[in-house]
């Protein structure tokens, strides 16, 4: 049986609420949804084509304190803009009840986008981040199981550096994470 979100409809905040919430990395936010633009008219003509579709709803799973929600989620805010998408932010730390559906490797890591139909019946899910820089860290974990080693620290201090040169210097991953909403919505 699909998983079933509809319980926590109405009860998220906005894209625009979650900002003006935010007490950590408001600044960062603001500017890489300012920065956002299509490389991509293609992608582009797609987001703006699901405007006429009213069967799809979006829970973000999120926290302003960390990287990866400043990184990626004012672009999924963005795109999601443009699909004209019913869209609600669940901050991570009061709804432990669903993060614990929506794991990471076994942990809760955010952000995640949840897409479900109106039903509140998952249809799919993206995140924590674009799959060229979580490969980094889901190769981290399959190679360090044991977070008490003593070289574990320094060990993930190398990978998350890694990810950060994977993100790019500026907006580069911008359109990747386009190309992968899109062809994740494409299969509903």
């Amino acid at each position: 049986m699909k998983q079933n979100v509809a319980y926590k409809f109405g009860q998220g905040l906005t894209p625009r609420q979650f900002v003006e919430g935010m007490t950590k990395n408001q600044q960062a936010f603001e500017s890489w949804y300012e920065k956002f633009s299509w490389s991509d008219e293609e992608d582009r003509a797609y987001f703006e084509s699901l405007n006429h579709r009213d069967d799809l709803r979006v829970l973000i799973l999120a926290a302003d304190w960390c990287g990866d929600v400043v990184r990626n989620i004012p672009v999924v805010f963005r795109i999601l803009e443009t699909a004209g998408m019913k869209t609600e932010v669940l901050i991570l730390e009061e709804n432990l009840d669903i993060m614990d559906d929506f794991l990471t490797m076994g942990g809760r890591s955010v952000p995640v986008v949840i897409f479900a139909d109106t039903g509140g019946y998952v249809l799919g899910q993206w995140g924590p981040r674009p799959e060229h820089v979580q490969s980094l860290m889901r190769e981290f974990k399959q190679n360090n199981p044991d977070r008490e080693a003593a070289d574990y620290d320094s060990k993930i201090a190398e990978v998350r550096k890694a990810m950060g040169q994977a993100y790019g210097e500026g907006t580069e991953s911008h359109a990747v994470i386009a190309k992968e909403l899109r062809s994740l919505i494409s299969g509903f």
